[in-house]
């Protein structure tokens, strides 16, 4: 018996630690094979050498530049498309392997990791990053939100939600598609390290965040606008959230607290039961009765909920790996919707545990 063919994937994002997760996953999926990884600073360079850890799987592959990338998306019948280039960057360059594919009639599936195309409005992007879209007539393209809420797909290409959005969302809509709660959410949420991306700042430097926990863009992060326009896209309701990150001593993960009042008087167990209804069939989003931990998902695309009241509110605890299921897990996950394969494909491996 032959194996099944593999579609040629490119991953866009050079030496970040996404681009670095979705290499990996890439390695082990048995309908994915790696035709390119893209860095525009680094052509040329090993993957080896950006990423040690994957020289088993990637001990001779180099990266190449956009030109390459282009004419490989031109060249091939079908490919996907993984971008993970830095926000204000990957629009662009996703708008010009599409065009060359165009061009020669093949036909790409993207899911982008990065900002660029999570808002259906141009003026909604620029209002939140301070800079005009770099691919405005591209947007209609795209859906965005996380594989578990879109039942169908209108769109060829994925905008995948960040990695505190996808831990908020898995929360927040489904407490407003089953009419529980009101929709205003206070959300407090820790991530470690990784989450800041690879190029050293002084919020990542391991002597100042070890044993250290600190709040900061406080009611003013990012990602709280991404939540309001995507659940509001999803459920048809205008939110309100109230969002505050921390910044927490590790390197994997986020842990969220969502807190809104209910509609009426729910004890946890009736949350819980809700919850694990409204995710039924979802290989990844596990509900659970005591609080989730992060070293239950860490490393995986797995997602853990659990849910306490005190009858008149609700605290929903989320944990989920911001590199996995977050940001690269998330992706390959849409990659599987997309070319019909079962949702758990490559991604089934359980949490590393001890980490």
């Amino acid at each position: 018996m032959s194996a099944e063919p593999r579609i040629p994937t490119l991953v866009l994002g050079g030496t970040g630690y996404v681009a670095g997760e979705l290499l990996r996953l890439v390695a082990s999926h048995p309908r994915l094979a790696l035709a390119a990884a893209v860095s525009e600073s680094s052509p040329g360079g090993r993957l080896a050498v950006a990423f040690p850890h994957l020289e088993p799987v990637y001990p001779a592959t180099t990266f190449v530049d956009a030109d390459a990338a282009a004419r490989l998306v031109a060249t091939q019948p079908e490919s996907a498309v993984l971008a993970a280039a830095p926000h204000g960057v990957s629009a662009a360059l996703i708008d010009r392997l599409l065009a060359a594919a165009a061009a020669a009639g093949t036909r790409p599936r993207v899911v982008d990791v990065s900002a660029d195309f999570r808002f259906a409005d141009p003026a909604a992007y620029a209002a939140v990053y301070g800079r005009a879209h770099g691919a405005p007539a591209r947007l209609a393209e795209f859906s965005c939100a996380v594989p578990e809420h879109l039942v169908s797909l209108a769109t060829r290409h994925v905008a995948h939600p960040g990695c505190f959005a996808t831990a908020m969302l898995l929360s927040i809509v489904p407490l407003l598609e089953l009419g529980l709660v009101e929709p205003l959410f206070y959300v407090s949420a820790v991530t470690g390290s990784t989450g800041s991306g690879r190029t050293p700042v002084e919020g990542t430097h391991h002597p100042r965040r070890h044993s250290d926990l600190y709040a900061y863009g406080v009611l003013a992060h990012r990602h709280a606008p991404e939540v309001v326009a995507i659940a509001r896209a999803l459920t048809g309701r205008t939110v309100e959230l109230n969002f505050v990150p921390h910044s927490g001593p590790f390197a994997r993960g986020i842990h969220a607290t969502t807190q809104a009042r209910l509609l009426r008087p729910l004890t946890a167990e009736d949350v819980r039961a809700a919850l694990a209804g409204f995710y039924a069939g979802q290989p990844f989003v596990r509900v659970q009765d005591e609080a989730p931990r992060l070293k239950d998902v860490v490393g995986s695309n797995y997602a853990l909920l659990s849910a306490s009241t005190n009858g008149a509110t609700v605290a929903i605890m989320s944990v989920v790996d911001n590199l996995t299921k977050g940001a690269a897990g998330g992706a390959v996950q849409w990659l599987n919707r997309m070319y019909g394969w079962p949702q758990a494909t490559g991604l089934a491996a359980p949490a590393s545990g001890w980490t």
